[in-house]
């Protein structure tokens, strides 16, 4: 096993036909939820997305604690103890879901962890890296209407020898349809956005943007930038930095929130979060996503096409010893689809669009 959550365990296995080794996530059907993870996953396929290249269920037996605990909860008398073991005989177990990934070796998380337990920060080209891979991602999830809802170090995969970054578990992900309620409570505290402990049931995919300038500042930092230990500490926390929101802003992420009584708090400024070691560029990228407004946000390809990146675009740069940086600039013509030709120009470098001629 190599990770688990709330539904589903990861596991490392050999495919015996390719010979090569893959990672099945396999996730419990649980009728209470609706489980869209399968015909989202068959939706995506970028190189910033970990790939999904099977799935199939799988009938396993309950255990015999669990068989114990239901015939507690059912048996009311003995007719009905008779009805329930034949019951019991007949019942083919809970139905689970398996899909078929590319294992990818290491998590943002883990690598992160390393290095704080080292006493020391990731390099700051590596930040740059993840950041951006993740926002190309995520630019490319949200293009077809998809939000993922739960970024955080955890769900962000890496291959330590390239440093290629890759989306990954999307069992929270769902596809946002305008005029259709979503739950608020959603998406792991530390980066939440706002608007979801304003109780929006109506938010967008500026709610990942949100979770990205959080990943970042941590990376940066070395620890979260909003360490709350409640919903409610976690508001806080966002506060004690960005200041109490205005009325103005508090609607734009929820237009039915009606408690504007709130301690006035000045924000605070981002050099003074950071320190003085932080790049500029970095914090005018953390100022452009980690705002209230939601429609003020950058989305993902503005997030890219900072000049905080710039670095990234150097024709010849590398990770040292020669290795070349991951695919960054291999963008297709749908993720491009609507883009203007400044935004372009911006995020492929004129030494590959004089190679791609």
């Amino acid at each position: 096993m190599v990770g688990n959550g709330s539904f589903g365990v990861v596991y490392k296995a050999l495919c015996t036909t390719t010979n090569q080794t893959v990672a099945i996530k396999k996730v419990l059907q649980d009728k209470r939820f609706k489980n869209r993870e399968l015909a989202i996953m068959k939706l995506l396929r970028h190189t910033n997305v970990v790939h999904m290249r099977h799935s199939f269920y799988h009938h396993q037996q309950r255990d015999n604690k669990q068989q114990q605990r239901e015939e507690n909860d059912n048996n009311n008398n003995k007719d009905n103890n008779n009805r329930n073991n034949e019951t019991n005989r007949n019942d083919p177990g809970e139905v689970y879901l398996n899909l078929v990934l590319d294992y990818v070796p290491d998590t943002v998380y883990r690598i992160s962890k390393q290095h704080n337990q080292a006493g020391e920060r990731i390099p700051i080209l590596y930040v740059k890296l993840y950041a951006y891979q993740m926002a190309r991602g995520l630019a490319a999830i949200h293009k077809i209407g998809v939000c993922h809802r739960d970024i955080k170090p955890q769900n962000l995969l890496v291959d330590t020898q390239t440093h290629a970054l890759k989306i990954c578990d999307f069992g929270s992900a769902k596809t946002l349809t305008p005029g259709e309620p979503n739950i608020s409570y959603i998406c792991s505290r530390y980066y939440r956005a706002p608007e979801l402990m304003f109780g929006s049931t109506d938010y967008s995919t500026a709610i990942d943007v949100w979770s990205v300038g959080c990943v970042v500042a941590e990376l940066l930092l070395g620890a979260p930038l909003f360490p709350g230990d409640s919903g409610i500490d976690q508001l806080v926390e966002i506060i004690k930095i960005l200041g109490t929101p205005t009325r103005e802003e508090i609607l734009s992420m929820n237009p039915n929130y009606r408690e504007f009584k709130f301690p006035h708090i000045k924000a605070m400024k981002w050099e003074n979060v950071f320190g003085k070691e932080v790049e500029k560029e970095a914090l005018e990228v953390i100022a452009n996503v980690l705002v209230y407004t939601p429609t003020n946000r950058f989305d993902g390809l503005q997030f890219c096409a900072h000049e905080w990146f710039d670095e990234l675009r150097q024709e010849g740069k590398s990770l040292g010893d020669n290795k070349p940086l991951p695919p960054l600039f291999d963008f297709t013509d749908e993720e491009l689809k609507g883009v203007d030709e400044s935004l372009r120009r911006k995020l492929i470098p004129e030494w590959v669009r004089r190679q791609n001629r």
